[in-house]
């Protein structure tokens, strides 16, 4: 998961970006409200974005508003010092879709964004289809062409997520985070295990290789695999 970070106080988003990137996601931080518009606008690719109320040249609210806009439907989550009601609506109206007043929990905020993510990745589930493969949600059942591949019910969440985020790298925190729900070791081998399953069935017979191990880092399946 790609994570937007627009905090001014420049400790506060050291300690975010550390510890974003501990827990499995990419984290990358801007210092005010300005980079983070220009950003936004030019890469559509962050999967939530972390945008502190009062940053300097344009503040969050006027962020925020400004892109919903345009139509970005990115996930915000705000932060800020003013806990009134007033301003929790008015970061809510205009276009946040959490708020959180600081000081805060670290914990909290890591749980605030996996379920900003989490609703955000299965709006408007339908099937996914990568090449030939079709990994259907709603009726759970995957197909390689006209062949249908039966899968067990932990091995066809991890198929989904990688499918849903095809050609890019999905960490091991984050398919733990969202298949087991943190309910694993990081340092268990039950990901390597379900995924050679998966291989198993998804590619050995059908003379493919969709999905590339990055060591040290996730899992990627690809875009364009097809026989070898």
């Amino acid at each position: 998961m790609r994570v937007l970070v627009a905090e001014d106080d420049v400790r506060l988003a050291d300690l975010l970006r550390e510890s974003l990137t501990e827990a499995g996601w990419r984290a990358e931080v801007v210092h005010d409200g300005r980079s983070a518009y220009d950003l936004l606008l030019r890469d559509a690719g962050y999967d939530v974005v972390l945008l502190d109320w009062m940053l300097p040249g344009m503040d969050g609210v006027s962020v925020a508003r400004r892109l919903r806009g345009l139509g970005l439907t990115t996930p915000i989550l705000m932060l800020t010092a003013r806990g009134d009601v007033r301003d929790r609506i008015d970061g809510l109206d205009a276009g946040a879709d959490d708020y959180l007043p600081k000081p805060f929990d670290l914990d909290e905020l890591l749980a605030r964004l996996r379920a900003l993510y989490r609703r955000s990745s299965h709006v408007g589930d339908g099937p996914v289809q990568v090449g030939d493969l079709v990994v259907d949600p709603v009726a759970r059942r995957v197909f390689r062409g006209r062949v249908e591949v039966t899968l067990s019910a932990r091995e066809f969440d991890i198929l989904h997520l990688l499918a849903s985020h095809a050609g890019q790298v999905v960490t091991r925190f984050t398919i733990l985070d969202e298949v087991w729900d943190g309910e694993t070791d990081l340092r268990s081998n039950v990901i390597d295990v379900h995924l050679a399953a998966i291989r198993g069935k998804i590619d050995k017979p059908f003379g493919t290789e969709t999905i590339t191990t990055l060591r040290g880092v996730g899992y990627r399946l690809e875009p364009t695999a097809g026989p070898q």
